[in-house]
């Protein structure tokens, strides 16, 4: 059994990482390509963002793990794998029951990380990414990483999920999370500037986040922002003069504390 339990949770912490590391790293390259030298001057940032990253990927894995274990050995969860046991119309809507599920529970922990005192304690590390890169997304102090990693093994208790599904949610926080922190819009202008671009959030809506701070803190949806008044629009991407990682750093600290932001850890 406890063989079991260890193998599971080793094998569920590196799939995480080398999905992280395949994803972040495809985006890179991407970002290489597409903006080249938007990175440059960062190797120390990204060599901490790829350190609190696995560290991150542990802390995803290990739950994630032994609920794999426990669901083969002993059915627990309501994940099911007869994709008729419900009817084919639960499929999309379980889905958006979990984003939806998932993105309440971000906008409220993610703004309460904002408060003076666990900021300090833990998403400091996050905001210590100026500006953040691809390798950014799972950059988060052990505390900040397991309130996210609760999220999925709460859901298949409480949501029934066909493998298909949990597979397509796995893949849009993913997705989203490396892609809302390249540091470029992948998406149309037409799509983020539109109707469907008032209601999702894509890199534009959370560039002004890290710029900001006190705004924009939904995941997938900006729908929390804006019943909560913390909705400040998109940002922007315009070029910026190029500066060194200890230029940045002192520019950003002297913005928090122009804003009466909490400073970075440390």
């Amino acid at each position: 059994m406890l063989l079991g339990l260890f193998l599971s949770a080793l094998a569920m912490t590196l799939i995480v990482a080398v999905r992280y590391l395949i994803v972040s790293g495809g985006f890179a390259l991407a970002t290489r390509a597409r903006v080249p030298g938007l990175y440059a001057g960062q190797a120390t940032q990204i060599r901490s963002e790829l350190f609190w990253s696995l560290v991150s990927a542990a802390i995803y894995g290990v739950p994630a793990g032994i609920l794999a274990w426990g669901w083969r050995e002993h059915g627990w969860t309501l994940v099911y794998t007869d994709l008729h046991a419900y009817p084919l119309w639960w499929l999309p809507l379980s889905i958006l029951l979990c984003l939806v599920a998932h993105d309440a529970w971000f906008y409220w922990t993610h703004r309460w990380m904002h408060r003076p005192k666990p900021f300090k304690l833990a998403h400091a590390v996050h905001h210590a990414s100026r500006p953040p890169t691809a390798w950014a997304a799972m950059s988060f102090h052990p505390i900040e990483a397991l309130s996210g990693a609760v999220v999925i093994p709460t859901l298949v208790f409480v949501i029934p999920l066909h493998p298909i599904a949990l597979g397509v949610v796995l893949s849009v926080m993913t997705l989203m999370g490396v892609t809302n922190h390249m540091g470029w819009e992948m998406f149309p202008r037409r799509l983020v500037n539109g109707p469907a671009g008032r209601w999702l959030i894509t890199a534009s809506h959370h560039e002004r986040h890290h710029a900001q701070y006190r705004c924009n803190y939904g995941l997938y949806f900006r729908f929390w922002d804006r019943l909560c008044g913390t909705d400040r629009g998109l940002g922007d991407f315009a070029a910026k003069p190029a500066k060194s990682a200890k230029a940045r750093a002192a520019a950003g600290d002297a913005g928090i504390a122009a804003r009466g932001e909490p400073g970075r850890a440390g």
